[in-house]
């Protein structure tokens, strides 16, 4: 049977470059594997878009319905996170770096999750383990996704196994420029003119269960909060709308990566909840959390212990 390999819902460049990476080492390996992702093409993130375009990648096929598949999982193990229909397919692996997930599976699997900043540097280290060589044109993918889930090594998720994949995986893709590179991304990823504000909401957005409670947690990376000054009453009522359908509490992180820190949109049922998760007081909507980078490592961690899960 052939493996689909699919990142997570909206999925962001890792999600994307892991598809295609561990479907291309799969293939290697002798496996009918192909990379798949929960997006059409048209639909995909603009960061994402720019980095299939700048290495020559097609973008991976769509799938709606995990039912009677195999299904090897990149970037996530979450159930809610994973395309329709997970519980009918047949999960055979899962490469990761997040925590660990409610998927379960009834026979042993490949699982191969690490403390790292991005998936892709899981996925390295294996195309090593395995004497498969890296194309040109996946290794790209490879290195724009680390440098975007690192946030240019800024994240406090980034950890020195990443900084090396990089240094690996540039020389093989012909980027001699990676700070160019981030930028590039950068400037794709924090565009927001013209795009319609629930676009941009669920632009790098994912739900959690808290303790029996739905909690969406969104992220914008912004080159200044000045970019979403004239958007931010459409950001809200996006959030709003959001929570309407059946959320306890949906944020926004609206993330300035010259400034290293966050500006967190609120719309909750308990507000003081989400204050006392982060130390901090609404004013109108929001409160700035310094040096709040990662979604992973600095937001959902606090909001688990908030929640009492």
């Amino acid at each position: 049977m052939t493996i689909y390999v699919c990142g997570h819902s909206n999925p962001d460049t890792d999600s994307v470059a892991a598809a295609i990476a561990y479907a291309t080492l799969a293939k290697a390996l002798g496996e009918d594997a192909v990379a798949v992702m929960q997006s059409s093409a048209d639909a995909l993130n603009p960061e994402s878009k720019v980095v299939l375009e700048r290495f020559g990648l097609a973008a991976p096929e769509e799938i709606t319905d995990a039912a009677g598949k195999q299904i090897a999982l990149v970037d996530h193990s979450d159930i809610g996170q994973a395309p329709a229909n997970i519980d009918k397919a047949e999960v055979v692996a899962i490469v990761d770096h997040h925590k660990v997930g409610d998927i379960t599976t009834n026979t042993p699997i490949l699982v191969n999750s690490q403390p790292v900043g991005c998936t892709c540097t899981v996925l390295n280290e294996m195309f090593k383990l395995n004497n498969v060589a890296i194309p040109k044109d996946v290794a790209g993918a490879m290195t724009a996704a680390i440098l975007s889930d690192t946030v240019n090594f800024k994240s406090p998720t980034c950890t020195d196994k990443d900084k090396a994949a990089v240094a690996e995986l540039a020389p093989l893709a012909g980027v001699t420029d990676t700070e160019a590179l981030f930028m590039d991304m950068l400037k794709a990823k924090s565009a927001v003119d013209g795009v319609p504000a629930q676009d941009l909401l669920f632009r790098d957005y994912k739900d959690f269960d808290m303790n029996g409670k739905k909690v969406g947690v969104g992220q914008l990376e912004l080159a200044t909060l000045d970019q979403v000054a004239a958007i931010r009453d459409d950001l809200l009522k996006a959030m709003q709308d959001t929570k309407a359908d059946g959320r306890h509490t949906v944020l926004l992180m609206l993330t300035d990566v010259v400034k290293e820190g966050t500006d967190l949109v609120v719309v909750s049922d308990e507000p003081a909840v989400i204050e006392g998760a982060f130390g901090g007081k609404i004013d109108g909507v929001s409160f700035w959390v310094d040096g709040m980078m990662s979604r992973k490592k600095q937001t959902v961690p606090n909001l688990q212990k908030a929640f009492g899960c």
